[in-house]
Parts: structure tokens; C-alpha cells; sequence
């Protein structure tokens, strides 16, 4: 079974020495009383957790994944509901909630690392409470105060779990094009109907009740996106005292056969008559939801980076272990028949890649959260503003350069054990699989590349992310001068400026065709990702410099990692950024009858 060690010098370094999140909360009255201490404890407990309740878990929910009854009743695997009564009981589903409705009132980005580490040691379960934030979010941002004081402390509390339910048989993204119908009732509650697929956590055993967000139509709504009203719907509707009342016509129809995650039960989910509640107003209801959508891919951020810090650990382990040939350079290990593998260069390379990807990752995904954190309690207005337009824009990024990441580093895992990575004992290949849905839910990675450079970077004309290239500037401003950190700044400088050209261009052919936009998005977020990593390892190099020679291996490491990151993953910027100029014409010049 693979094993897992919380990663956390690392997970402290990028909050206390990166982020100063302590100094930075600090200026947010609501969460002006946490402190280093407290959040280094939070990390520590819910480390012990994830590697002592989920890690024994994860291979047996993959091996038996979960059963639909014939009545449509899910079980979930071995352990699962057990794990989540201890969740339960260690008051995590509260963590970052306020407390007003029972939570822990703790900082966004306390929660961050709680999930990265519940996703390491075994996502299948973590989508089970995962998408509750999401739910909770929505709920507080949009929901009636009745609906709040009934249904917030439940979730908070753990006692019950929320879903978010979008897609349907005939539409995924396109959600303009959804069926689900929703008929006012006198009382003031709706019946719904309609068929929806992809459902994680739709139906299961966890938990007493379960909250269903559901997007409809309502009989005299406009067609398209326009016309989609956000809606509450429990398993069971729940009496005064919040005891069970009764069934709700909401039901699992189907647990999908998937490639991974299986211990997640993936439901269709069949609506006859289902009695549900508006959550905010008619017709605005994709608006409310954008808050669970944004929560969701943020989430799925968070589900890769935790695989690729799994499968960094346990490649490390076998590689320092397995024996197999002889260094190009002499023996290594001359009292043993051959030389671990760790020794070539090209295992090197492949744990290397690994690791800067996932620290560099780490760094993005924290700082993004502090941000988060940020935005929903600073006390200046302005700033509220501005930092949100960058959480925004950074977001897409998060969901689609993460899981790109995941994908890479789960598929570098396996292929430093060779065929025992193809062995599912060891765990590996397991890696793969989960990590390879991470790259399609919650909008495709495509549709994040249209986000960014659409809605983000081209609708604004470039607002946003010039406020980002100002934080570049200020860094090659105040570092330039250094002579030992122009390893660092050189290739940041340079690859700004070059995006900065290459968005300006792709604006200008978009305006004629907005296909050249379609043809160069992917390969664009892709530039982006990486000028924000390196700008993330410029800051990281600079704090191991200055501490190089502290006798702490720590630094060291991470010196060497950054300057892995920008000789060997930086430069395939420059590939990227030629393919996103080639344009749409290669693309779109075969006809339809040719493929």
C-alpha cells in the first residue's frame, strides 16, 4: 500500500514564510486572532487524520467501489462511513464556516490545506464532504434567511450533505440547453422534474439527508442561460425540529461504471414531483451557483495538487530503493549488485518534475485561498474589489494548470516504478486514473482556457492581468539588481514581456475571428500558468537564498528545485507560445467530411 507523510515543512514554509498568511490575516478583523501557532496545530491534527483514517481506506474503496440497491439506495465501500463519522466528530465539515451557523469561523485558506491533504491520501472519499463547501457557500451568498437558519447548521455540523446538480443527458457545459422544469406551488415550494447525470455524492450512506442544488426551469422562463433557476431539493424534507420528514421525489437511477474514483458514487438522478425551494431570485439561478462552481473548481485544484504530492512521496521511496543497472558515472552502491534508480538522470528528472510542479502548484493554490480570504473580509471596499477581479482570474488557472500538472506527475509516478506502477497493489497506477477525471469535471480544461482568455484577459482588455504583470514588474524591480537571482528574474522578465505581445496579438486576430481565440486558449493558459509559477519560484528562490547557508536542507532543496523548474519546465513556453501563434487555420481547414 502506498504510504504518506503530511508534507508539512513545506505546507508551513509556502503559509509563514511565502504568504506571511498570519501577518495577512491579521488585517482582516475576522480573522485577526489567527496566528502561526494555531495554524501550524490545524495542519498537524488534520494531517494525523488523513494519514491514519482515509490512506488505509483508499485501495479498498477503489477495489470495491460503491452499490446501488434496487430500490436506490448507495452503499459506500469498507471504512467510508466510519471515516466520516470521525470526520464528523473532529468537527472538520466546519472548519472554514462561520459561526454563525456553527463553524470554526478558521480562514479559506486553513481548509485549503486540510484538502489537499484529504485529497494525497484518498479523493474518492474526499468528494463526498468536498462539494458541501460549495453548497454552503451558495446557500449563505443567495439563499432566504429561512432557508439559511434550516439548512446551514445542518451541513456545517457534518449531519447532512449537500450536491450541486447541473448536467443532464443531453448537455454538459452548455447548460442553455437543460430541461429540468420547476412548477410554482401555492405554498410558495416548487415541483421539479427532470433527469440529471455525473452526480457526485448524488445518493449515499454517510449521511441522513442529503442537499441537492438543482438548476431548472421555471414554465414562463427565456430560453438559454437566462432562463435557469437555482433550487433547493432534500432527500428528505425535513420537519421543524429538522428531523426526517418525509421521502422527497428525488432518487439515484444509476451509479456510473467509471475508469477511477470509484469509491465516489458517480448517480444519475431522476426528479418526479420533488418539492424544492428557490435559492435566490427566478431566472438568476447560473449566478447563484457560480459561487458552488468556483468553489468546485478550486476544489478539483486542490484534488491534483494532493495526487501529485502522493505520488511525488512514494516515487521517491521506490527509487531510493529499487536497484537496477549501474550509474553512467561508476558505481553508486558498489556493495550491491546494481544501483538504486535514483542515481539516472532521467529518474531525476521525472521526480524533479514532480516535485517543482507540486511545490510551485502549492504556492498558487495557498495564495489564491489567502486571497480568497482576503477579498470576502478586507475592510477597504477597493480592495475587496481588486483582489477579487484576481482570484477571478487566477481561478481557471487553479483548476486547469493543477490538474494538467496532476495528470503529468501521477503518469511520471508510474513510470518511475515501470511495470510495478502498472501493479494496482502499489497504488500508482489508482493515481492515474483518479487524476485523469480532474481534467474534465467542473468545466473542462478547455472551457477554462476560453475563461481566461475570454471573459478574463479579452473582455476587460487586459485589466487584470496587467495587475498581475504589475506584481512581475515590482518583483524585477526590487531582486534585478541581485546577481545571484538573475537565474530567476531573467526568465521572468523575459516571459512577461512575451506574453505580454502574445496577448495583444491574439486579441487583435479574435476581433476579426473569434475562432483564432478558440484555436490559441489552451496553449495560452498554459503561458499564463507558468509565468505565474515562475514568479511564485522567483520568490521561493530569493527566501532559500537567503537562507542557504542556515545549515537547514530545506532551503538547499528548494533552491535546487527552482532552478530545475526554470531550466527544464519554463522553457516549454516558448513551444506553447509559437503553437497559440500558428492560429486557427490549421485547425479549422479540414472539412467536417474529411476527418
Amino acid at each position: 500500500m502506498p504510504h504518506y507523510t503530511p508534507p508539512l515543512r513545506d505546507m508551513q514554509f509556502v503559509m509563514h514564510e511565502l504568504l506571511d498568511a498570519a501577518g495577512v490575516l491579521k488585517t482582516l478583523p475576522r480573522h485577526a486572532e489567527v496566528n502561526r501557532e494555531l495554524m501550524d496545530q490545524v495542519m498537524e491534527e488534520g494531517g494525523k487524520f488523513c494519514a491514519e483514517e482515509l490512506l488505509p481506506i483508499n485501495l479498498v474503496g477503489d477495489v470495491e467501489g460503491c452499490k446501488l440497491s434496487a430500490d436506490g439506495v448507495v452503499t459506500t465501500p469498507k471504512g467510508f462511513k466510519q471515516a466520516y463519522a470521525k470526520f464528523v466528530e473532529g468537527g472538520w465539515p466546519g472548519l472554514a464556516c462561520a459561526d454563525t451557523w456553527g463553524g470554526q469561523g478558521l480562514p479559506h485558506v486553513m481548509q485549503t490545506t486540510m484538502q489537499e491533504m484529504m485529497n494525497a491520501t484518498n479523493q474518492a472519499w474526499t468528494m463526498y464532504p468536498g462539494l458541501t463547501h460549495g453548497a454552503y457557500a451558495a446557500i449563505a451568498h443567495h439563499g432566504s434567511d429561512t432557508l439559511k437558519a434550516r439548512y446551514l447548521p445542518m451541513l456545517v455540523s457534518g449531519r447532512w450533505l449537500g450536491t450541486m446538480c447541473l448536467t443532464e443527458p443531453h448537455c454538459g457545459t452548455d447548460l442553455g440547453m437543460l430541461r429540468s422544469r420547476a412548477e410554482p406551488q401555492a405554498d410558495g415550494s416548487f415541483r421539479l422534474t427532470g433527469t440529471k447525470i455525473f452526480i457526485s455524492a448524488g445518493e449515499h450512506d454517510l449521511t441522513e439527508n442529503i442537499i441537492h442544488l438543482v438548476l431548472a426551469r421555471l414554465p414562463d422562463a427565456p430560453a438559454g442561460v437566462k432562463g435557469i433557476s437555482l433550487f433547493l431539493v432534500p432527500k428528505f424534507i425535513p420537519n421543524a425540529d429538522n428531523s426526517l420528514g418525509p421521502r422527497n421525489g428525488i432518487k439515484c437511477t444509476r451509479l456510473e461504471n467509471k475508469m477511477g474514483i470509484h469509491g465516489s458514487a458517480t448517480c444519475e438522478m431522476t426528479i418526479e414531483g420533488a418539492a424544492g425551494w428557490m435559492v435566490g431570485e427566478p431566472n438568476r439561478g447560473l449566478a447563484a451557483m457560480f459561487v458552488m462552481m468556483n468553489a468546485a473548481r478550486l476544489g478539483v485544484g486542490m484534488q491534483s495538487l494532493g495526487l501529485m504530492e502522493m505520488a511525488y512521496q512514494n516515487s521517491v521511496a521506490y527509487a531510493r530503493d529499487r536497484i537496477q543497472s549501474r550509474s553512467l558515472t561508476g558505481p553508486k552502491a558498489p556493495d550491491k549488485p546494481a544501483d538504486p534508480i535514483i542515481v539516472h538522470p532521467d529518474v531525476r528528472r521525472m521526480l524533479l518534475t514532480q516535485r517543482a510542479y507540486t511545490e510551485g502548484c502549492r504556492a498558487l493554490a495557498y495564495w489564491v485561498s489567502l486571497m480568497i480570504d482576503e477579498y470576502e473580509n478586507h475592510p477597504d471596499a477597493d480592495e475587496r474589489k481588486r483582489i477579487e477581479a484576481m482570484v477571478a482570474l487566477l481561478t481557471p488557472i487553479v483548476k486547469a494548470f493543477l490538474t494538467d500538472a496532476g495528470f503529468e506527475c501521477t503518469s511520471l509516478g508510474m513510470q518511475v516504478f515501470g511495470g510495478h506502477g502498472y501493479i494496482r497493489e502499489n497504488g500508482m497506477e489508482q493515481l492515474v486514473r483518479d487524476a485523469r477525471i480532474n481534467m474534465i469535471y467542473e468545466g473542462t480544461n478547455t472551457i477554462q482556457s476560453l475563461d481566461l482568455l475570454g471573459r478574463k484577459v479579452l473582455q476587460n482588455n487586459g485589466a487584470t492581468l496587467k495587475a498581475f504583470g504589475k506584481l512581475v514588474y515590482d518583483l524585477i524591480e526590487k531582486e534585478g539588481t541581485r546577481e545571484d537571482m538573475a537565474e530567476f528574474i531573467n526568465p521572468l522578465a523575459d516571459l512577461g514581456q512575451k506574453l505580454e505581445k502574445l496577448t495583444t496579438e491574439i486579441g487583435m486576430k479574435a476581433f476579426g475571428n473569434q475562432d483564432e481565440a478558440g484555436a490559441a486558449a489552451v496553449p495560452y493558459l498554459r503561458v499564463v500558468g507558468h509565468l505565474v509559477l515562475s514568479y511564485l519560484w522567483a520568490r521561493m528562490a530569493r527566501i532559500a537564498l537567503d537562507k542557504q547557508n542556515s545549515g537547514d536542507d530545506f532551503y538547499k532543496a528548494k533552491l535546487i528545485t527552482a532552478r530545475f523548474y526554470f531550466a527544464k519546465l519554463q522553457p516549454e513556453t516558448a513551444s506553447l507560445i509559437r503553437v497559440a501563434r500558428s492560429g486557427a487555420a490549421p485547425i479549422m481547414a479540414m472539412e467536417e467530411a474529411l476527418f
